[in-house]
């Protein structure tokens, strides 16, 4: 009897770079694709788009830290994941639709921010108390430089 043998031989020299494919769902979907605006992770990287659901809705609340304008936005994004079926059926939405829980947690960290800057509609709020005196206040220089001092040292904010 004659028997014919295939014999696999590994390539390991070529430039062929290998493909990466991270599974999304409709929450990491939107965060995967501000991961590839800046490069996609190339094998066996670890993917920073899991990163980034946390940092990026919370830089952007750092940033627009307003309670007023972040409820607008954690409205919105709670209207769209509520009524995603009723809405889907419409093609024109389907580009808002797809950012609704980008648009859900920005608001929320815009929210978060917003009550520790005390700012509503860029309206300035005084909801826990300030722990400095803003009736006396010392100038350092000849210019409009102040220094306001503490009332108590042992004073803490309630949030921050």
């Amino acid at each position: 009897m004659n028997f014919t043998a295939c014999k696999m031989v590994a390539f390991d020299n070529h430039s062929i770079t290998r493909p990466t494919y991270f599974i999304q769902n409709a929450v990491t979907a939107p965060f995967q694709m501000i991961t590839d605006t800046y490069g996609i992770p190339t094998y066996l990287e670890a993917n920073p788009s899991i990163i980034s659901m946390v940092t990026f809705p919370f830089m952007f609340g750092m940033m627009f830290g307003d309670m007023g304008h972040g409820s607008l936005y954690f409205a919105l994004g709670a209207f769209l994941c509520l009524n995603f079926e009723k809405l889907n059926k419409n093609k024109g939405l389907r580009g808002l639709l797809w950012a609704r829980y980008l648009l859900l947690l920005m608001g929320f960290m815009s929210v978060y921010c917003g009550l520790i800057y005390n700012e509503f509609f860029a309206i300035n709020t005084n909801m826990f108390g300030t722990c400095y005196d803003m009736v006396n206040r010392s100038k350092i220089d000849g210019f409009a430089n102040w220094i306001f001092l503490r009332k108590d040292f042992n004073c803490n904010y309630a949030i921050g």
